[in-house]
């Protein structure tokens, strides 16, 4: 099957499972095509067994996706752009002290105590991993996905700040979790002795410095063209391009497209609103569209993600090992989200709000990038054990987390209140 085809097969299947869970399920739409997603694919994994050649074919088209050059290389700088464009700056900017310390301080904290708590644990279930890899399988969940956060906890009714909080730290610790998994690849593949902590200090800047530095300047750039100009139809294609060019700007440059990307949204987003930039039908074209190519992208990154079940070579042990997982990932993202908040708090720069601890802990949902980073890693490593770790949280996590987040925070009292629409008086 041809790549037309196959992109068309997932465009059906998308639209198919939008339709049947807006129609039926009614769950959230990231939650509900993932569920019909993997739920297909279990079907169809037990008829591949029964040799369906139909379902065999499919398999094979599955299987010949690339699915970690898809997300990372395409549908991660768009969605990124999508979602960070449409965040309020000025409550993101009195945010910056927990969203940055969270993102810089508590990712690698995660990364430690994951790593290290599975070092100690794969053993026990006969899985004994090197620590390097622990550490990898550390830096690849430890980043809350920004793709689930969006699609997901915005619709939960959260607390505005609290919402601000946990979108704006995933919109910048996959950059960081990226960048940390890029040092520490490099370390298995060359061998610690070989990497020298100037080394890795140098890549770390290389990526995360320059990802936001080269974000700065297409969002400015592209911020300073949108203003010449008004017509909606060139302004839409300024920030395709924007994406698209930047994005292949960031791989050639080896830096990190994903910062770049958030950086050059929030800054486009930020002048586009606050400086009266497009004019209000501009405005409007520009928004709609990139709410489009997010719900679209959005809708094939989750049935794709539904869909690897058909391919992964997932066994008991790995499901044991991922439940497992599941835990000590809970703990390590509670344990790295209250220990910032802690220290914010006892210098006097942030007094987070009540709750904070729980929601966000809850609210860090792993989605497809930790799948995409996953599936990158060499046959070298003990790949197919941590894809299928990382397949089993990101399961629980997307459907797990993402149905309770919302009864959650209106148990804890942080939801906002539904707003009733307004009944028109009736004509005398």
């Amino acid at each position: 099957m041809n790549v037309y085809n196959a992109l068309a097969l997932l465009l059906v299947l998308a639209a198919a499972f939008a339709y049947l869970n807006h129609r039926f399920l009614k769950m959230p739409p990231a939650i509900g095509l993932m569920v019909l997603g993997l739920a297909v694919s279990l079907a169809l994994v037990g008829l591949a067994k029964l040799g369906v050649t139909p379902v065999l074919d499919l398999a094979q088209v599955v299987g010949s996706i690339d699915f970690s050059a898809l997300v990372m290389q395409v549908m991660l700088g768009f969605l990124l752009f999508a979602g960070s464009i449409h965040v309020d700056t000025r409550r993101l900017g009195r945010l910056r002290w927990s969203v940055g310390t969270l993102a810089l301080i508590g990712t690698p904290l995660s990364v430690v105590l994951v790593g290290g708590a599975m070092y100690w644990l794969l053993p026990l279930l006969g899985l004994a991993t090197p620590l390097v890899y622990c550490l990898l399988f550390g830096a690849l969940i430890s980043p809350t996905d920004p793709v689930a956060v969006l699609s997901i906890l915005t619709k939960a009714n959260i607390d505005k700040d609290l919402e601000i909080k946990i979108v704006g730290e995933s919109l910048f610790n996959d950059g960081v979790g990226v960048v940390l998994f890029v040092v520490l690849l490099e370390m298995a593949q060359l061998g610690p002795q070989d990497v020298t902590l100037g080394h890795a200090l140098a890549v770390f800047a290389q990526e995360a410095v320059g990802g936001v530095a080269l974000g700065a300047a297409l969002g400015l750039g592209a911020a300073w063209l949108l203003r010449s100009v008004d017509n909606y139809q060139v302004e839409v294609l300024l920030t395709l391009a924007l994406v698209a060019g930047g994005t292949a700007l960031a791989t050639s440059l080896h830096t990190s497209g994903p910062l770049a990307m958030v950086v050059a949204g929030l800054l486009v987003g930020h002048f586009s609103r606050n400086a009266s930039m497009l004019s209000e039908q501009s405005q409007d074209y520009v928004d709609k569209f990139w709410e489009l190519i997010d719900e679209i992208l959005n809708a094939l990154l989750f049935v794709l993600v539904g869909l690897e079940a058909l391919v992964l070579p997932i066994t008991g042990r790995m499901i044991g090992a991922g439940l497992a997982a599941i835990v000590v990932v809970l703990l390590a993202r509670l344990l790295s989200v209250w220990l910032p908040l802690v220290v914010l708090r006892g210098s006097g720069l942030f007094k987070p709000s009540q709750h904070s601890v729980p929601v966000l802990t809850w609210g860090g949902l792993r989605g497809g990038l930790s799948v995409a980073l996953a599936l990158s890693l060499p046959a070298s490593s003990p790949r197919e054990l941590l894809v299928g770790i990382t397949y089993v949280i990101v399961v629980f996590s997307i459907i797990g987390q993402g149905l309770t987040i919302g009864p959650l925070v209106r148990w804890l009292g942080v939801s906002r209140p539904v707003q009733q629409p307004v009944t028109p008086p009736h004509a005398e």
